[in-house]
């Protein structure tokens, strides 16, 4: 955005040079115009005709450049501001991308927890009944079955002893 202000403030810097030099120019054509209407010492009205002459002819010279640098300043800003509005675009698709995931962590999250739950209250079940399965297991082979708490619920660890 600096860079775009500072491009601004270059385009109007040469705007106002080109009107300048375009009020010099018209200047010296006047002049030119007075000094060809006016009678007088030929030779050197007709030097300064000629020095008027290739002031003007410069001077379109350096228009024509400063117009040229003109649009190429205006078509650098209008890529940066272009640019801008595609890195914004992108960053909030992006962003929308990364809530719907979150959204999802968030979800498989809760339903790994419920897991979990369902698993403990199972190996619960299985330990109260004692002999329905096909071997019975003593309270002593679960002798660690918890969950592991970080940042994320891990995943249910259960050591068996055997």
């Amino acid at each position: 955005e600096m860079q775009v202000d500072e491009l601004q403030r270059l385009l109007a810097g040469l705007d106002k040079e080109r009107r300048t030099l375009v009020a010099e120019m018209k200047d010296g054509e006047a002049e030119l115009a007075r000094l060809r209407s006016v009678e007088g010492d030929k030779l050197a009205q007709q030097d300064r005709a000629a020095q008027l002459e290739k002031e003007v002819a410069m001077l379109r010279e350096k228009i024509h450049h400063l117009d040229d640098m003109l649009k190429s300043q205006q078509r650098k800003v209008r890529q940066m501001i272009e640019q801008l509005q595609n890195s914004k675009t992108v960053i909030q698709a992006k962003d929308s991308v990364i809530q719907e995931l979150k959204e999802r962590v968030s979800y498989l999250e809760a339903e790994n927890l419920e897991m979990h739950d369902r698993i403990e209250h199972l190996i619960e079940k299985q330990i109260s009944r004692g002999g329905h399965s096909s071997r019975a297991r003593s309270k002593s082979e679960y002798v660690s079955s918890k969950r592991l708490t970080g940042p994320k619920p891990l995943p249910l660890i259960r050591v068996v002893e055997t």
